[in-house]
């Protein structure tokens, strides 16, 4: 029969040998965690090999994801669909078993990490997840939303300014159901790290709110002490603290950058097989360690018990249990379709010239009552991005609601909005302002890269946001979302396009959209009926002339500008299509027939967008031309700058112009 020294050594042996096979990886964090691991996913965490999707599992984050073949080895060991020849794949194209761990790439990765500091904030949102559906489903004597977030995190993790917003934030919100393991080696890998690194890192904690102890991470009656103890504390994250040794078994390595960041060399691995006693070949696993490691049939039991649970759940709340499945499996309400029809045409019948942060706004409160799943937010800017609406309560440590102050703290947001989208059940959105989008955008590129329904609400998109300048201006921040794979990228030009944008984004499960948004206000454009259903097409005819001679793009608040500079330019003889252009992302998306019948080959073009120029090129080519802006703004009212930059009638008219 296997010992718990044994259950250890194999996670030693996978990761070095994987490691060296490839010659590539980090052997010296799984060879360092191998005790914690086995603490963890053998004696506490709730999960099920066989359903690795069920609902109230306990989730496993690994932030610290350069040690990927710590869970690699994990899930093959106790029973997931990662076999032995995905581990000899580790790091080969299409392996489930990539460099870092990618969600949807091998069962039982909750979220693609790697990026550091990212992936206890992925934990903050799961955590917070739980928290909140608990409030609204469970029952007296019903809890079926009852489970565990535990994070392992490294140094860099600590270092990574993202960890500490979130984690400042979980303490506020009392997560006591979040424990994260801080894997305290003292290794990077420029070495080691006092030269850099000499925080109070349990001090650091306590202040933030958080239950904190510390153990030797090699001896697993401490840490099963330390989570007993993290369990009891129902009231705040608890963050164990676990001083180890990095590739320990390694005879010549372990304690040394040496085995952070490559691999140890056969030598080196054949002396830790000596070291730590393991006999064995490179990936074979004796048969009483994988009996040690199984857990299939324990899993099994754990989810049919769960199951029992919420069959009698559904039988004494079944509108509610039929909710939670809904919202669990990612699916809109059944009339959706039909309302949000209605809901369009309204706006679009209205009519408003209002700024569009405000006719999102609009669409957040016409969308709310059919989405009980929305979970809104801003970064301090709840007034500025109208990101809230009369049906949203507050969320604070004691009053679960569905909206969130982040503070400011805007990379923090995306990262837990990521965990609360792959958690299930919640459909998060959040605000800033257009321009810092710059600081939370690799959490954004994270969204699109684990193809998750998260919604950004960036107000403010331009230089016509006005005094504040420069520093509040974004010029090239539009073009650079629309080139993040996945990302959906609206810049609507009226009330009833930005109604349509965020339908659109709460129907799109495979990615997520960022909603460009106006501080001033926009033209009250009533569209024809036709064009309600092109709009979805992100580009659209909006106005046309037979034998049309030029062809105008815009987008935003340039659409009015757009319309007017074609009025004259038609009144004097010149034929001239308007097309309105919100979501290049999705427009590219249609079949070469569409795009044709908008922008149709050998005509002109001219783009109009208050933004860098060179992205239109794509559109308009080299012969055509873009009235945009490659420099920064300035402080003014934004009237006067969008004159002062060229964005007039007579320059769009100037410009057509000069093309033919």
């Amino acid at each position: 029969m296997a010992t718990r020294v044994d259950l250890c050594n194999a996670i030693r042996a996978l990761s070095m040998d994987a490691v060296q096979k490839a010659n590539s990886g980090h052997p010296g964090a799984p060879m360092g965690m191998a005790e914690i691991a086995e603490v963890v996913w053998n004696h506490n965490l709730s999960h099920n090999p066989t359903n690795p999707q069920w609902a109230n599992r306990d989730r496993f984050v690994l932030s610290n994801g350069h040690g990927s073949m710590l869970i690699y080895s994990l899930l093959h060991l106790t029973g997931y669909d990662v076999s032995i020849e995905d581990i000899k794949t580790f790091r080969q194209l299409h392996s489930k078993c990539a460099g870092h761990p990618e969600f949807s790439y091998a069962p039982g990765v909750e979220t693609t990490t790697g990026p550091l500091g990212q992936g206890i904030a992925n934990g903050v949102g799961f955590a917070m997840a739980e928290k909140l559906l608990a409030s609204q489903f469970n029952k007296p004597g019903h809890d079926i939303v009852d489970h565990y977030t535990y994070v392992f995190l490294g140094d860099g993790c600590m270092m990574e300014g993202v960890s500490h917003e979130a984690c400042a934030l979980a303490g506020t919100w009392g997560l006591g159901k979040l424990i994260a393991f801080w894997d305290d080696n003292g290794i990077s890998i420029d070495g080691h790290i006092e030269g850099w690194y000499t925080d109070d890192t349990a001090g650091r904690f306590k202040a933030y709110g958080w239950h904190v102890v510390s153990v030797d991470g090699h001896d697993q009656a401490a840490i099963q002490k330390a989570v007993d103890e993290a369990k009891s504390v129902t009231d705040k994250p608890s963050l164990i603290c676990c001083k180890t040794i990095i590739g320990k078994g390694s005879p010549n390595k372990s304690g040394s950058h040496d085995c952070h960041g490559s691999a140890l060399g056969d030598a080196e691995v054949a002396a830790t097989r000596a070291e730590i006693g393991w006999a064995h070949e490179p990936f074979v696993i004796p048969a009483d360690v994988y009996a040690g490691w199984d857990q299939k049939a324990k899993g099994a039991a754990r989810e049919a018990a769960w199951d029992a649970k919420f069959a009698a759940y559904a039988a004494a709340y079944p509108a509610e249990a039929a909710e939670f499945k809904r919202r669990m499996a990612g699916e809109l309400p059944a009339n959706w379709q039909a309302e949000t029809d209605k809901i369009i045409a309204a706006v679009n019948e209205k009519a408003e010239g209002n700024a569009s942060r405000k006719a999102s706004q609009n669409a957040i409160g016409a969308l709310a009552p059919l989405l009980p799943e929305f979970l809104g937010g801003s970064a301090d800017l709840t007034g500025s991005n109208l990101t809230s609406c009369g049906s949203f309560t507050h969320v604070d440590a004691k009053k679960p609601g569905n909206y969130i102050s982040y503070g400011v703290r805007e990379f923090g947001m995306a990262a837990i909005m990521n965990g609360m989208a792959l958690h299930g059940g919640l459909l998060p959105f959040g605000g800033t302002f257009h321009m810092f989008s710059d600081y939370m955008k690799n959490g954004m590129r994270m969204s699109a890269l684990m193809h998750q329904r998260v919604v950004y609400v960036l107000t403010h998109d331009s230089i016509g946001q006005g005094e504040d300048g420069p520093t509040h201006q974004p010029v090239e921040n539009t073009s650079g979302l629309r080139y993040i794979p996945r990302m959906d990228v609206w810049r609507p030009g009226s009330a009833t396009e930005t109604t349509v944008a965020w339908v659109a984004a709460v129907e799109r499960t495979q990615g997520p959209t960022s909603l460009v948004l106006s501080r001033q206000n926009l033209a009250g454009i009533k569209h024809e009926a036709s064009q309600l259903a092109a709009i979805r097409k992100g580009g659209y005819v909006f106005s046309d002339v037979a034998g049309a001679q030029v062809i105008i793009i815009a987008n935003g608040s340039e659409l009015d500008l757009a319309i007017k500079a074609a009025a004259e330019l038609n009144a004097a003889g010149t034929k001239v299509r308007v097309v309105s252009m919100p979501s290049t992302n999705v427009f590219d998306r249609q079949d070469q027939a569409y795009k044709d019948s908008v922008l149709t080959p050998g005509v002109k073009r001219v783009a109009v967008e208050a933004a860098h120029p060179d992205f239109w090129r794509k559109y308009v080519g080299l012969e055509g031309a873009v009235v945009g802006i490659d420099t920064f703004g300035e402080s003014a009212p934004g009237g006067a700058l969008m004159k002062h930059f060229g964005f007039t009638v007579e320059n769009v008219v100037n410009t057509v112009k000069s093309v033919l």
